[in-house]
């Protein structure tokens, strides 16, 4: 069974297959080994530069339509209006579909009022662009500030989110809204992040692996959705293989003790100024 976040209308499997930075056939192979593992969701961007392949992985896969939650991003110098609507038009035609499941902006621009970024998004789901549209790379005022622009129901933020990087301000923020906050790099890049005792001790004792451990955690609070990245189809499976265990609120509480200050590990020179972490 795959959990399922409910937000402002918005049905959000909670795993979802990330495609950054894959390209070409390794691309369509990492989609098509999600879809026959059961991933309902799929993520991309015009930034990454593969929604042709995704929405080829898509086509000869032939799964229905409805049956995947596609997710799409403007890129942020793309986010004025009519750029913005001339993007989603774009994205659709790479990815060969009449419209995408959400439509994120993917960072904010301090360069356009927010307003005319949120218009413009509104304006695309209008249009029937997009089923549902949401934001990326927000701070828990940025939310806030969307949320009071927008005259069309706002379902996610999605952030960087893993154990080393608390989002407590902006996943209190997204649910306030009914959003979900989806978290991308849940698993921090791997390595460091399964060295911790912590970690790599729950895992032992569940019989699990250092990743199943992270993304049921992530799966496990409220609102929260997952999208790891990998190109191998043993990893992909095992990485929606979450059933048949949980985390008690102590181990949750252990698993969450692991933030630190400097977690973050996505920092362009145009991000806003973070949430104190």
């Amino acid at each position: 069974m795959v959990h399922r976040v409910e937000a402002n209308g918005a049905d959000i499997p909670a795993i979802g297959c990330g495609t950054w930075p894959l390209k070409g056939q390794e691309c369509i192979s990492a989609v098509h080994a999600a879809l026959d593992a059961g991933y309902r969701h799929v993520d991309t961007a015009a930034m990454y530069a593969n929604e042709q392949e995704v929405g080829e992985g898509l086509r000869s896969h032939g799964i229905a339509r409805d049956d995947v939650f596609v997710t799409t991003k403007v890129w942020y110098d793309q986010i004025g209006d009519g750029d913005l609507q001339r993007s989603a038009q774009d994205s659709l035609q790479r990815l060969g579909l009449d419209d995408v499941d959400l439509l994120l902006i993917h960072w904010p621009n301090a360069d356009i009022p927010l307003a005319e970024s949120i218009g413009a998004l509104c304006d695309a789901r209008r249009r029937g662009l997009a089923r549902n549209i949401g934001v990326s790379n927000f701070t828990a005022a940025m939310v806030n500030e969307a949320v009071s622009l927008a005259d069309e129901p706002l379902c996610a933020n999605q952030v960087e989110y893993h154990p080393f990087l608390s989002q407590n301000a902006v996943l209190s923020t997204c649910r306030d809204h009914g959003m979900a906050m989806t978290a991308y790099a849940p698993i921090a890049r791997a390595g460091a992040l399964f060295e911790q005792p912590v970690i790599r001790n729950l895992a032992q004792q569940k019989g699990r692996t250092e990743a199943q451990i992270v993304l049921r955690w992530h799966i496990q609070q409220a609102n929260v959705v997952a999208i790891p990245k990998s190109a191998n189809p043993d990893r992909i499976r095992s990485n929606l293989d979450l059933e048949g265990f949980e985390l008690s609120d102590d181990e949750m509480a252990s698993i969450s003790g692991l933030a630190k200050p400097d977690g973050r590990t996505i920092m362009p020179e145009w991000a806003p100024q973070w949430d104190p972490s």
